[in-house]
């Protein structure tokens, strides 16, 4: 509990000096028998000054919780009932039964249809997904509430090639879908969503792959040759690489957002890379950049809108120990680890990827920090 109580003062201090619930939102998954209830979590938002969060599903205690407050809360249907949403009467019967019941009190500012539809292993889901986000959006309009945008999260791995960002292009076998996508956010003005992890780069080639690009940390970082645009990090590198693929598709005025990034604070032996270290340095650098509204090298002028996985560790996702460590807290609530809040007016605070997240100090050196964050930013 005194770890928690530190880790809200510093949160709490700096956001006397800076909106972070403005920079980025956070997933809130629940794959876990041992999270706190909905009303410890929207205290733990809110405390944090984070307003934007989403869930994997439509969960009516968290919809039910978060009533009245001031987090905008992205809902998602599940990929197991897409097949029943290419029905426009059983996709108003969703929408009638699921969200409407919420609003206007909870904010439900978009839809996610499905999770990484276009790569998933059932194949017969992708000839779901377009009808699916169609007769949504129209069921929200029919009941007045076209301003709640519908959209889908992709993996990198809808894209042929993502090296040089310029050379961006989606598979071949998901084109006549991927048109018929992007013609609908394109006329619905809905953005293009993607779950972007650098940290599975680095695990498979850590020979190639330098740390520092991975991680935000300083480094020569890469030069695009067809554009002679400067990538310093990964990130920003694949969220270019869609955005051409976009182009080339002949679509225009589509915005790419990050639905999910990250890094494991543990993982496997062979999951190189994964530790509370790097995991902190990851997440640190990313919010710097955030706070700092930056843009990628491609489109400079529009903030990249990134959401954090996750929000908490959750002990029964299948797969190798990582899947189970993303979360910057316990189920607890005590931080996995420190996020370095407190030190990010110190430029030296992640010039090395070796370095070790730095601790919490007294209630007046934390106070005192926040105070040369406002400086420095």
């Amino acid at each position: 509990m005194t770890t928690f109580i530190t880790t809200l003062f510093i949160f709490l201090a700096f956001s006397l000096y800076a909106d972070i619930g403005y920079c980025f939102g956070i997933n809130y998954g629940q794959v876990a028998n041992n999270l706190p209830q909905p009303d410890k979590v929207l205290v733990l938002l809110s405390t944090l000054n984070l307003t934007k969060t989403r869930i994997y599903d439509t969960n009516p205690q968290i919809l039910g919780t978060f009533s009245k407050s001031n987090i905008e809360i992205i809902v998602t249907v599940e990929n197991e009932i897409l097949n029943q949403l290419d029905d426009p009467q059983q996709a108003l019967q969703w929408v009638t039964s699921r969200i409407i019941p919420y609003l206007p009190n909870t904010k439900i500012t978009g839809i996610q249809v499905g999770n990484e539809v276009f790569t998933d292993d059932d194949t017969t889901l992708l000839q779901h997904l377009v009808p699916a986000v169609i007769n949504i959006y129209n069921a929200l309009a029919h009941l007045g509430y076209s301003n709640i945008w519908v959209s889908t999260p992709s993996s990198l791995a809808v894209l042929e090639t993502s090296y040089p960002p310029s050379a961006g292009s989606f598979k071949g076998e998901i084109s006549s879908m991927m048109y018929q996508f992007l013609n609908f956010l394109q006329t619905t003005k809905a953005p293009f969503w993607i779950n972007a992890y650098p940290y599975f780069a680095y695990k498979d080639d850590p020979d190639s792959i330098p740390l520092d690009y991975v991680l935000f940390n300083p480094n020569q970082g890469m030069v695009d040759p067809s554009t002679n645009l400067h990538y310093d990090n990964m990130l920003y590198a694949m969220a270019d690489a869609v955005s051409f693929s976009i182009a080339k598709m002949g679509f225009k005025g589509i915005e790419v957002r990050v639905s999910e990034t990250g890094w494991p604070s543990r993982g496997d032996p062979n999951e190189v890379g994964a530790s509370p270290q790097n995991a902190a340095i990851y997440n640190r650098n990313l919010l710097k950049r955030q706070m700092a509204n930056q843009g990628t090298p491609l489109n400079p002028r529009m903030r990249l809108e990134v959401y954090l996985f996750a929000l908490f560790n959750e002990d029964l996702k299948p797969g190798p120990t990582s899947e189970r460590n993303y979360g910057l807290f316990r189920p607890d609530e005590s931080m996995t680890y420190n996020v370095g809040i407190s030190t990010l007016a110190t430029p030296s605070s992640s010039s090395s990827s070796s370095s070790s997240p730095s601790n919490s100090g007294p209630f007046s050196q934390i106070v005192s920090s926040a105070t040369k964050i406002k400086v420095k930013l």
